[in-house]
């Protein structure tokens, strides 16, 4: 019975001593199983449809609001329509607003090597152009690539490794409208971004348009949010009528430009974004459109090699005449027949 006990508690040491052992480890040795939860293989990655390759699209956004947005949507829509979903992948990039950041954005798409860069607004394609000259770069939202890139006697092709749509609606007939809204006022103010080169280039054009038709006209120009509601309020003062251009910092900035003029002065605008937020009337273009067309040219590029430094920039296919009626009921203003509602 002693041998027995002896040799059971012999037993008993030696195992609690290999339990001990074990549970202690060494402090200094790797951990080779994955914790609890964790998957140590690297997640699949999605795999395109048979016979179709994978592209990857760095798409440059200036600033948020209404027009550039739906011309963003338009372009990924139409890339997914013809490349499918899993066909390529996009980096949605936004500048909020800031030209220095449209310059980091654009490097670090190169730095990526990207297929192709979109560049929504005319600082987001200016800061891609002067980022690479090799990766294909489609603008949208932009009114004049010859004014963006200081192209005299501009035939409609950029050529290198540009090309894009335009949001530009006929000058011409913006002037008019404001001949057919108010014929007896004398004064007409032009509000814009000094930033924006584009927006120069129109009020420069429709203050022509609109001496001819012989008003008066004066341009204010803010250089950001900072200063919009005191340039803003000097048009006012001195103008029966006021215009602003498709321009980027009026449309994220709307909101300040309504509280000064709904109910006190008429505000004409070159796109329906900035008409719904503080407009009387607008000739208006699909941001939509242009940037589904946009999005059609890249498949072009990417699937069948289409070379962009032969394509022409394009135009929207057709314009409408919209009005806010909102603000017309606070300005007690008749619409003039042939103007649809802003939804």
């Amino acid at each position: 019975m002693k041998k027995t006990a002896k040799l059971t508690a012999l037993l008993l040491a030696l195992v609690m001593a290999l339990s001990l052992a074990a549970c202690s480890g060494d402090p200094g040795a790797a951990n080779t199983q994955p914790p609890a939860g964790n998957n140590s293989q690297a997640p699949e990655q999605a795999t395109p449809p048979a016979g179709t390759a994978k592209y990857t699209v760095g798409i440059s956004q200036y600033v948020t609001h209404d027009a550039l947005d739906a011309a963003t949507q338009g372009f990924i829509d139409a890339m997914n329509d013809k490349l499918g979903k899993d066909g390529w992948t996009y980096d949605l990039q936004n500048a909020a607003e800031d030209v220095n950041t449209c310059s980091t954005i654009a490097l670090s798409f190169v730095s990526q090597n990207v297929d192709l860069i979109m560049a929504n607004a005319t600082p987001a394609l200016q800061a891609a152009a002067a980022a690479t000259g090799d990766i294909p770069i489609l603008g949208t939202s932009v009114t004049e690539y010859g004014v963006a890139f200081k192209i005299e006697n501009f035939s409609g092709t950029v050529g290198g490794n540009v090309s894009g749509t335009s949001d530009l609606a006929p000058l011409d007939q913006q002037a008019a409208m404001i001949k057919e809204w108010y014929p007896d006022a004398k004064n007409v103010g032009l509000l814009y971004c000094s930033k924006e080169d584009n927006s120069q280039y129109q009020v420069d054009t429709v203050q022509s348009f609109l001496e001819e038709l012989g008003y008066a006209c004066t341009q204010y120009a803010f250089s950001d949010s900072n200063d919009i509601a005191a340039v803003c309020q000097t048009a006012i003062d001195a103008s029966d009528v006021l215009y602003i251009p498709t321009d980027n910092s009026a449309a994220s900035n709307a909101g300040i430009i309504d509280n000064l003029c709904r109910g006190v002065i008429p505000v004409f605008c070159g796109e329906e974004g900035i008409c719904k937020g503080c407009g009387v009337a607008t000739l208006s273009i699909s941001y939509y459109d242009i940037g589904y067309k946009t999005g059609e040219m890249a498949a072009d590029i990417l699937v069948n090699g289409a070379d962009i430094s032969t394509m022409p920039i394009q135009y929207a296919p057709e314009f409408v005449k919209k009005y806010n009626p909102a603000i017309c009921e606070a300005l007690n203003a008749s619409v003039p027949e042939g103007y649809e509602a802003i939804g």
